[in-house]
């Protein structure tokens, strides 16, 4: 028998379940804001090798914690290298170059699209999603958006401006892999892959950063360092704890909404705190981007039973 207390409950976890979608949100969007300030003083590579050490060091704190230790099969090692490569080395850089030229907030909105990569990888690649009117909406919506924000004034440019944009579309491209790829990872415990694919995105990066950019060499301001900082541990190993619990909580359908969520939060707090705007295209490209992930997200109404 049910009783008066249990309906409380449930809707009290399912409200921490919202505040922390929420606060993933907020985490994630403000990353832009973050690396917008970090590559100010320190080059992107630097910043992204310095957020992927220290980020991948605070989950293997966490994992040590709970009692628990990274796999050793030199199997899983090699996917999470790949791993690495799709969903934080990489795109990573990618977003951090980006944005030594591309507003916060316009990076938050073309960099949303990973579901429609994600959907658009696995249709061609595995031919296991249906292409649902639903869903070929979405991706007509959300490329449509990404074009309007791009604009043609960037793309009658070819300059640093349209190469950066272009870069955040790759990064998007990359975690559309990264979430095909994932399902490589079933039966180890989430954090597991966060924090190896973190370690390996470190040991990737470190060695370019030290021939490239010669951080001994770097004076970063007190902004920038902590920039990396609120970037390497809310942004980045805080968050992957969030995503990996909503996961558990939510299922993968309802923790994916954090994608469009992102967006207005990454743009509000670009312009709030870095005082950055947007052009009427680009506010009309975000609408659409919204629109277009949410379409591939929103999950398929159940048939009524009979």
């Amino acid at each position: 028998m049910t009783t008066p207390a249990a309906p409380a409950a449930a809707r009290s976890g399912h409200l921490i379940d919202l505040a922390s979608l929420l606060l993933l949100a907020t985490l994630w969007g403000a990353s832009y804001s973050f690396i917008k300030l970090g590559v100010e003083t320190i080059p992107p590579l630097t910043l992204i090798a310095a957020r992927t050490l220290v980020a991948g060091a605070l989950l293997l704190v966490v994992i040590r914690g709970r009692g628990l230790s990274l796999p050793r099969d030199p199997v899983i090692w090699r996917r999470f290298l790949i791993q690495a490569c799709l969903n934080s080395a990489v795109p990573f850089t990618l977003i951090a170059w980006a944005e030594t030229s591309v507003d916060a907030g316009l990076a938050a909105i073309l960099n949303a699209g990973s579901p429609i990569f994600a959907f658009l990888l696995s249709l061609l690649l595995f031919r296991t999603e249906a292409a649902a009117g639903r869903k070929l909406f979405g991706v007509a919506a959300g490329m449509l958006g990404v074009c309007l924000i791009i604009g043609m004034e960037a793309l009658s440019g070819f300059g640093r401006e349209l190469w950066a944009q272009l870069a955040l579309v790759a990064a998007a491209a990359c975690y559309g892999g990264a979430a095909l790829f994932g399902r490589n990872f079933k039966g180890l415990d989430p954090i597991m892959p966060a924090a190896g694919s973190l370690i390996c995105g470190a040991v990737i990066l470190i060695p370019f950063s030290l021939i490239i950019d010669r951080p001994w060499t770097i004076r970063p301001s007190a902004a920038s360092i902590q920039a990396l900082l609120a970037l390497s541990v809310f942004s980045t190993a805080l968050a992957f704890i969030l995503y990996f619990r909503l996961i558990d909580r939510l299922g993968t359908v309802g923790t994916t909404s954090v994608a469009y969520l992102r967006v207005p939060t990454g743009v509000a707090l670009g312009v709030l705190f870095l005082g950055e705007r947007l052009s009427p295209t680009a506010w009309a490209g975000l609408a659409l981007v919204i629109v277009g992930v949410f379409a591939m997200t929103l999950p398929a109404r159940k048939p009524k039973g009979g």
